[in-house]
């Protein structure tokens, strides 16, 4: 069965904009494994989308979809288990022209992509790396939470694609500043592009 895939023409797109796990449970105080400062990067977060989505690019909204007992709660508490509000992305960072990409394969189209997975890697999703390959986009734009551990592997995992990364440096937060300044770093060393969403919204064409 066909992969999910975005808007894109016969030369495929030039940017993917990659939307990191920006769900309740992360974003707000009363979350379950809040990102201190979370709520303050979400109208960027929503910016970002609207932008991306007027200029036809596709956004890939990777998605925390937890089962009660999902063995990353071995680890970390329970969170973005699926059904609960806590799971949800806010209304703002939603996209008209959307679909849910589970963890198997499927052939539906849209704009905005909710690739849900079980673990912390967005490359864990059996549609990803089909997904990116038919997209064949030239340059990847990353946001969300939280820095240091979902950022992070989405980050580096397109990294290893050989096209340009940018991490959107005022659309993400951390569990622990320091981790996540040390991420930041580490991905520039790596040769990434830190960036802010001024500079990718002023962009005149992506």
């Amino acid at each position: 069965m066909p992969v999910c895939t975005g808007q894109q023409g016969s030369g495929g797109v030039k940017t993917v904009f990659f939307d990191v796990d920006t769900q309740i449970d992360f974003l707000f105080p009363a979350g379950a494994l809040y990102a201190p400062g979370a709520e303050t990067i979400l109208g960027r977060v929503a910016a970002l989308n609207r932008f991306a989505a007027s200029h036809g690019a596709t956004i890939i909204s990777t998605m925390d979809a937890h089962s009660e007992d999902d063995p990353e709660f071995r680890v970390c508490p329970h969170h973005c288990v699926v059904g609960t509000t806590g799971q949800q992305k806010p209304a703002v960072t939603l996209i008209e022209n959307r679909v849910v990409a589970p963890n198997e394969s499927c052939d539906r189209i849209a704009a905005q992509i909710l690739l849900e997975k079980q673990t912390f890697d967005c490359f864990t999703n059996v549609n990803l790396a089909r997904l990116l390959n038919a997209l064949a986009a030239e340059r990847h734009v990353v946001y969300g939470v939280v820095t240091e551990i979902c950022v992070k592997l989405a980050a580096f995992g397109l990294l290893k694609t050989g096209k340009r990364v940018e991490l959107v440096t005022d659309a993400v937060r951390a569990l622990r500043e320091d981790d996540g300044s040390r991420t930041l770093r580490e991905f520039a060393a790596a040769g990434g592009v830190l960036t802010d969403a001024e500079s990718v919204m002023g962009a005149a064409t992506i």
